[in-house]
């Protein structure tokens, strides 16, 4: 999400006009809120402190924002009140730990299924697509937490030929998960 969020704030700053002093501060709050974010994962920064630097930063990118929505029926405002309308969604790396302001992890995991649907040329059908989904779901799901897909996905079938509750992609407690690398 943050990459298409740059996007937006790159494509806001090119625009003239107030468009581009309201892009070109909101890229500066995000280099800021970088900039702190990596003294929180060296160590440098403690989690609390950044908590309430967040704090005014939120409210400057937020006002910043509120701004951009105002300028009228005009790209920046349209991406501006949508920005606000996700706002809660785009500082929950802030509330919760262990939480990346970037989806880097994620694109990371779904990899390998991007460039097998590459390679293959993908499937032919609505359900065939589907079932690759989940499977390159439960795969990832399962690596993360250092859990082996075929005795998963042998007690799935399992308790689906018996009608029963299938097994849970969750992490039990006693599964330490692994930080996405």
């Amino acid at each position: 999400m943050l990459e298409r969020l740059a996007a937006l704030l790159l494509a806001i700053d090119d625009r003239a006009g107030a468009s581009r002093r309201i892009g070109r501060q909101l890229l500066e709050e995000a280099e800021r809120m970088f900039a702190w974010w990596h003294r929180v994962r060296d160590g440098t920064l403690t989690r609390a402190r950044f908590e309430v630097c967040m704090r005014s930063l939120r409210a400057r990118v937020e006002a910043l924002l509120l701004e951009g929505s105002l300028l009228g029926n005009t790209s920046t405002a349209r991406t501006c009140a949508k920005l606000l309308k996700a706002s809660e969604a785009l500082w929950t790396f802030v509330r919760v730990e262990n939480v990346e302001p970037t989806n880097n992890a994620s694109e990371r995991a779904v990899r390998p299924g991007v460039i097998s649907r590459k390679l293959s040329g993908g499937t032919k059908s609505k359900a065939g697509s589907r079932f690759v989904e989940r499977m390159l779901t439960v795969h990832a799901t399962l690596r993360l937490q250092d859990r082996p897909i075929l005795p998963f996905l042998r007690a799935a079938c399992e308790a689906r030929l018996r009608r029963s509750a299938p097994p849970s992609l969750l992490p039990s407690r006693c599964v330490p998960l692994r930080a996405a690398a």
